[in-house]
C-alpha cells in the first residue's frame, strides 16, 4: 500500500518538493507540445547524453521525463 500521508504533523510547507514538482510538469508539458524532431533535439540539448557530457546537462536531464508514466512516478516517489 502507497502512503498518502503521515501521523507526524509538520510545522512548514514543502517549499523546493513544490517547486521540483511544477518545474518538472511545466519542461514535460513544453516537451509534449514540441514536434518528434524538436522533441528530439530538445533532448539532445538538455539531456544527458554521455558521449557530450557537459556538469550543465547533468543538472537539466533532471527535469527530462521519456512519457507521463515516467513523470507520475518520480514524482509521486519526489512527495513521499
Amino acid at each position: 500500500m502507497i502512503p498518502l500521508r503521515d501521523v507526524i504533523p509538520s510545522r512548514t510547507k514543502p517549499g523546493v518538493t513544490i517547486a521540483l514538482i511544477v518545474t518538472n510538469v511545466l519542461v514535460f508539458l513544453f516537451q509534449a507540445s514540441l514536434s518528434e524532431r524538436a522533441q528530439e533535439a530538445f533532448i539532445y540539448a538538455v539531456g544527458l547524453v554521455p558521449a557530450y557530457f557537459t556538469f550543465s546537462t547533468m543538472f537539466t536531464s533532471m527535469f527530462v521525463h521519456g512519457g507521463l508514466a515516467h513523470l507520475i512516478g518520480n514524482l509521486l516517489f519526489l512527495w513521499f
